[in-house]
């Protein structure tokens, strides 16, 4: 059913709940996984002495992010190949889903809403709505949002319990 997976990572990103999937789905079908990571052209287009390094580093990171991902499913027995596409994001991922033939595209989705939503968008709600083949979005956990939540919930137990001491 799935001979070619589509899996899109981001530069620099740490965590990713969609690898596990697509791990299992190509061990499940015997599939190929194609991991791309979009080096978005912004970082070409901005001037002054810091940007060159700016675009270096985010170059450095989407290679360094397709080379532990492909090297983490290369030790499961899984079939990869791992590419860095200067791009938009979406225009990268809609242009390797015809180019590698996938069949499918597994994605991270992050629960955003409100402001944040509307200033940031959604990279996988974009490809959802172009992509010519199933999306299968993954949601994450926030590790950002989910250790301040945890701090925050500490700081108010700590609160409460020297408050009722006086």
């Amino acid at each position: 059913m799935y001979d070619d997976i589509l899996l899109p990572v981001a530069p620099g990103g740490k965590g990713n709940d969609a690898i596990p999937h697509a791990k299992s789905l190509a061990e499940r079908y015997d599939a190929t996984v194609y991991v791309v990571s979009a080096i978005d052209t912004i970082a070409q287009t901005l001037r002054g002495p810091q940007a060159g390094a700016f675009a270096e580093r985010v170059e450095d990171a989407a290679e360094e992010r397709v080379e532990t991902v492909t090297a983490e499913l290369e030790s499961a027995g899984v079939d990869v190949v791992g590419n860095v596409i200067r791009g938009e994001p979406v225009d990268v991922i809609e242009n390797a889903i015809g180019d590698v033939g996938a069949d499918i595209v597994v994605m991270p989705s992050h629960a955003r809403s409100g402001l944040q939503r509307v200033l940031l968008g959604s990279v996988t709600e974009k490809v959802v709505r172009v992509s010519p083949v199933p999306v299968v979005t993954v949601p994450m956990a926030d590790r950002e949002e989910d250790a301040d939540a945890a701090e925050r919930a500490k700081d108010a137990g700590n609160a409460g319990d020297g408050a009722g001491a006086e």
